[in-house]
């Protein structure tokens, strides 16, 4: 699914308008009445039960309108305050406004004041809806709208907010200030990015897309690059097994990983590419760690390699991964390989003269520096940093990432690489301009060793024929659904980076049979 900015949602919203003929007040009753079948679905029976439904100035309050007149017409008891003065409303919203009125919905308009009815409305409504603020707001929430919010979190009260809870950057899910916790949020048209990222993702509560009868033509405009992974996608990514295949058809992976202390990087890096379906997994390694490795990999077969006085890759070591590289499919670079300088020199050597797909991941991003880029080597590139790393080849601080992922995640075009931001809601960016939102994955995951699991899913996925972007979008999806299988069973605390690789076959058999 697409997922749309602010300014892309209002652009398709004219071109309903002025192209296809589409009026503004049809949209806005089609948005009212999903908000009025969510609130609906919360309070089953409807007669005679108090909703309140706050209400802004702009089209957001005109939802609350179309909301407030179906849930009077079906029965249930109303109460709208606007967040404004009956005067201040025009187009729409003032069409909605009126209307309501009209079919007897109680109104009270309250400027900027708070009503002293608020605590009583509050204590008596068995439904809230939140038709404050829109997805156009962008400047912090004024005083005594955060304190209507505030109250309005605290009543703990079921809350259908329309299109975005008020209070969140639609683009970024930045808090603006404060902002209002749903239980369920209507969306119109596509989803918004706000939604979906943290911390509005949040917010958001149990999320509904509905497309007010936008047609598909509209929502499916190639210049929304945004998109949101689901399983039915991902599904139609994977490779299929067929009944007489062997082990050489389904790719060869060398990582290229572990230092002395490390080895557990390594260990996991390549479990993970056996548990995603590669045929065979090399594991090049430092020489002194080659016993403990042999000892921790059943399957994977090791290959020790010369090594510095503190036992890391030594530049020795880049003519025999070289010769060895040309024998496999993918390479998976840097898991538990350390910062010794020599090391690093050997990775930037080793992308300078392959030509094979490559998952950077951990210290092996150290090699690169700003300046590598757009990418000039010769192999194809997936990029996994997380926020501290991708900061680090900046010159920004963790923060400032964290500030806003997407733009961050955008790099991939600019740089040329396929580019998996890791988090809450990892993004895989790629060089063609394109975006996905990984829905999948939990605060459990945010555990040692997690990322080497994923560099090795993705690096099998690229062995197997995957094209990168493809190998970076399954391969986040799966080991975010395989730590989602572990916390559906005993909760996300306690996760350890192994559990997720005993979890991957069970995700791939979940996307594979259903597509969910």
């Amino acid at each position: 699914m697409r997922v749309a900015t602010a300014v892309q949602m209002r652009e398709m919203d004219r071109k309903c308008i002025s192209e296809l003929g589409i009026p503004g007040v049809v949209l806005m009753e089609n948005a009212g009445l999903a908000v009025y079948r969510a609130a609906r679905g919360i309070l089953q029976d409807l007669p005679r039960k108090r909703v309140l439904i706050l209400c802004g100035r702009g089209n957001n309050g005109g939802d609350g309108f179309v909301a407030a007149r179906q849930l009077l017409i079906h029965g249930a008891q109303p109460r709208v305050l606007l967040l404004a003065m009956g005067e201040d409303l025009k187009g729409d919203a003032l069409t909605n406004y009126r209307a309501a009125l009209a079919c007897g919905v109680p109104v009270t308009e309250w400027g900027q004041a708070i009503p002293e009815s608020l605590s009583e409305e509050l204590a008596h409504a068995s439904v809230v809806i939140d038709a404050l603020l829109g997805t156009g707001t962008r400047g912090e929430v004024s005083s005594h709208l955060r304190d209507l919010i505030a109250r309005l979190n605290e009543s703990r009260k079921p809350v259908v907010s329309a299109d975005i809870p008020s209070g969140i950057d639609a683009d970024t899910g930045k808090v603006l200030g404060t902002a209002v916790r749903a239980s369920v949020t209507v969306t119109f048209g596509l989803p918004k990015p706000g939604l979906l990222l943290y911390p509005g993702a949040d917010y958001t509560g149990r999320l509904i897309v509905d497309p007010i009868t936008m047609p598909s033509s509209l929502r499916d405009d190639p210049a929304v690059s945004l998109h949101l992974l689901d399983g039915a996608i991902v599904r139609a990514l994977l490779p299929r097994k067929p009944p007489d295949s062997h082990k050489g058809d389904w790719g060869r992976v060398l990582v290229i990983a572990g230092s002395r202390g490390y080895t557990g990087a390594a260990a996991l890096a390549c479990m993970g590419a056996h548990r995603m379906g590669s045929g065979l997994v090399y594991l090049a390694v430092p020489e002194s760690s080659n016993p403990i490795l042999e000892a921790k990999l059943t399957e994977t077969i090791t290959l020790p390699m010369p090594e510095t006085e503190n036992g890391a890759f030594s530049k020795a070591a880049l003519e025999p991964v070289l010769e060895f590289a040309q024998t496999v499919d993918a390479l998976a670079v840097g898991p538990g390989i350390g910062r010794h300088p020599e090391t690093l020199s050997l990775v930037r050597d080793l992308l300078g003269r392959t030509d094979k797909p490559v998952v950077l991941d951990a210290s092996g991003l150290e090699a690169l520096s700003i300046s590598d880029f757009p990418w000039r080597f010769p192999s194809s590139l997936v990029i996994t940093p997380h926020p501290g790393e991708l900061a680090r080849s900046l010159g920004k601080t963790s923060a400032d990432v964290q500030e806003d992922r997407l733009a961050h995640a955008r790099l991939a075009e600019q740089w040329g690489v396929v580019l998996v931001l890791k988090g809450a809601r990892t993004l895989i960016g790629t060089s063609q301009g394109e975006t996905w939102i990984n829905p999948t994955g939990n605060s459990g995951m945010a555990t040692a060793g997690s990322g080497d699991v994923l560099t090795g899913m993705i690096a099998s996925l690229a062995g197997q024929g995957l094209p990168l972007p493809h190998a970076a979008m399954a391969g986040a999806y799966l080991h975010g659904l395989s730590g989602d299988l572990v916390a559906g069973d005993r909760g996300p605390g306690g996760l350890i980076a192994s559990d997720l690789v005993d979890r991957i076959p069970e995700a791939l058999r979940a996307v594979l049979r259903s597509g969910n």
